[in-house]
């Protein structure tokens, strides 16, 4: 794990955690695993699915009710990052700030790592 004593993995803004607490109520789901895939013109992508088991690999970062988990793969990519939910007047969704992303692509669904922290 990649955790520093006493500093959670991710942070999230009351929006965002209020926001995957009321989603984990919506179906009963133990929370939101986040991770990163290949993809995109970036080369890589955030990912996010419903849990309803806990995996003892993940980190695991409990707020206010919300409760993400982070995949083994990407636990050293999101180190850092500050989950927000935003709202706007087109479209509603979580955002990733994120100080590891080095680009991302203009429509911001697809970032890019340093190439040391991608080969580590």
């Amino acid at each position: 794990m990649f955790s520093i004593p006493g500093k959670q993995a991710v942070t999230m803004t009351d929006k965002a955690a209020a926001q995957i607490a009321k989603l984990m109520g919506k179906d009963g789901h133990k929370g939101l695993r986040i991770g990163v895939k290949k993809g995109g013109c970036a080369g890589m992508e955030y990912t996010m699915e419903y849990v309803d088991d806990v995996d003892p690999h993940d980190e695991v970062v409990e707020q206010d009710g919300a409760r993400v988990m982070i995949a083994p793969m990407a636990q050293m990519f999101l180190f850092g990052t500050q989950i927000d939910y935003e709202v706007g007047l087109l479209e509603s969704g979580f955002k990733f700030n994120n100080p590891n992303v080095t680009e991302a692509c203009g429509c911001g669904e697809s970032i890019k790592f340093d190439e040391d922290l991608a080969a580590k």
